[in-house]
């Protein structure tokens, strides 16, 4: 067995660059053991990633029994009836899924939901303090802007959003087995919850993507009832949970980095831009789903048996050096940037634009009504979710006005120009790079 490396740990989730180098270093695949999983052999590179996610006839994500290979033998039924959706389905079925939900986004038209995704951002942002200062970031914004925008999407009533809240909260905080029960608890009422909605959709209709779902059923599309309901809570929780991590990350560091953010702040159009930056940098999603290895095969030199198991370390492939200058630098203005935070093969994210521009309208909304926002604690103080496989900031309280800590980096900025008339402004990992805004 290979390093020991604890992918649920502080000090790894703090700084992901310094680990990952530590873990390549031991070469393009390494053997490990990996919470839940077991032991499993992981990706470091861009190039290993890669081959594994496009050759889905050699690395599949079932045996040839159909066993599931992130699923353990002592998971329930019910884990296994939500787990049955099509990221963990190979060929045909994937593409059978897949073709449906496509439809069903198509008819939706996820750019023109723009506009409506601003005025949530909005309003959320505006009563980000309602209920005093500091406020927590995860809980008040970057967990809520994803959610309604999903259920909008998928048509569930408002009235039910606080549910729903409730449920991402249990889903996330995923780390020991009294929370893998709660998980369960809210696995079981989510599901009755959608087949319910499913059902109302069956004999009223209605508008959303689960209304165009059934429409696709209706017509011929190859889909049983589990398989609706299990997709339906896949788009929900994949299409809310990373999404928040994308923004409390980003935020995070835009609140540690004046010149980054006095740099995005300068013009809003470049906020596409740092969301491909901070995509590849926060990497919210770590890790692939495991997949099976259908025969021997050598993956960049290293041998890998028929029957073992290995996962794709997205966020190694986006620290490594061979694709990315200074991959452990965050550069809003990196261009080309071949993060594949969304995958790659035919597994690519479908919500891919939509939470591209949700990252984007909730950096706008946020930074635009609180000009002034700062963090309300020293960030040596801001914890992780100890959740394997997914960054998230467990709680990211914040202030309105951080006033006094800007004018303390003001004015230490001001003495600094003077002694230094030339100074460059920092990068985020404070080296002597390029200004943000050249």
């Amino acid at each position: 067995m290979g390093p020991r490396l604890d992918f649920t740990s502080e000090a790894f989730f703090r700084d992901p660059p310094n680990a990952i180098a530590a873990l390549r270093a031991q070469g393009p695949v390494v053997a490990t053991r990996f919470p839940l999983v077991g032991d499993v052999w992981i990706t470091t590179t861009h190039d290993a990633a890669a081959q594994v996610l496009k050759d889905s006839a050699v690395f599949t994500l079932r045996k040839e029994d159909g066993d599931v290979a992130g699923l353990r033998w002592w998971m329930p039924g019910l884990v296994r009836t939500i787990a049955n959706n099509m990221l963990a389905m190979d060929e045909p079925d994937h593409t059978r899924l897949r073709n449906i939900v496509d439809e069903a986004f198509r008819r939706r038209a996820i750019l023109a939901m723009e506009p409506r995704i601003r005025d949530i951002a909005d309003d959320l942002a505006s009563e980000l303090f309602a209920e005093g200062s500091p406020a927590d970031l995860v809980e008040r914004y970057a967990r809520i802007l994803p959610l309604s925008v999903i259920s909008e999407l998928l048509g569930l009533p408002m009235a039910d959003r606080p549910r729903f809240i409730a449920w991402a909260n249990a889903m996330s905080s995923l780390t020991n087995v009294v929370s893998f029960f709660r998980l369960l608890l809210a696995f079981r009422k989510m599901r009755n919850y959608l087949r319910e909605q499913l059902q109302i959709a069956r004999e009223r209709g209605g508008e959303g993507l689960i209304a165009e779902l059934v429409q696709v059923e209706r017509e011929g599309g190859e889909i049983t009832p589990d398989e609706m309901v299990s997709m339906v809570f896949l788009l929900l929780a994949a299409g809310s949970e990373t999404t928040t991590h994308l923004i409390s990350g980003s935020v995070y560091e835009l609140l540690g980095n004046p010149a980054l953010r006095d740099w995005l702040e300068q013009d809003w159009s470049r906020a596409g831009l740092a969301v491909e930056e901070f995509l590849r940098f926060v990497s919210p999603v770590q890790f692939s789903k495991p997949r099976y290895v259908r025969r021997n095969v050598e993956l960049e030199g290293v041998r890998l048996k028929k029957g073992d198991r290995v996962m794709v370390m997205l966020a190694a492939a986006n620290m490594d050096p061979a694709v990315h200058e200074q991959p452990a630098r965050l550069d809003l203005e990196r261009k080309p940037n071949r993060h594949i935070s969304f995958g790659t093969g035919i597994h690519f994210c479908l919500g891919h634009q939509l939470a591209r521009i949700e990252g984007a309208c909730a950096l706008q909304a946020l930074l635009t009504r609180w000009p002034r926002l700062g963090l309300a604690v020293d960030p040596s103080q801001i914890r992780w979710r100890k959740r394997p496989g997914l960054r998230a900031i467990a709680k990211l309280p914040v202030v309105a006005d951080s006033g006094e800590r800007r004018q303390a980096v003001d004015l230490r900025d001001a003495t600094r120009s003077r002694s230094q008339p030339n100074t460059e402004r920092p990068s985020r990992s404070g080296e002597a790079a390029r200004s943000p805004s050249m």
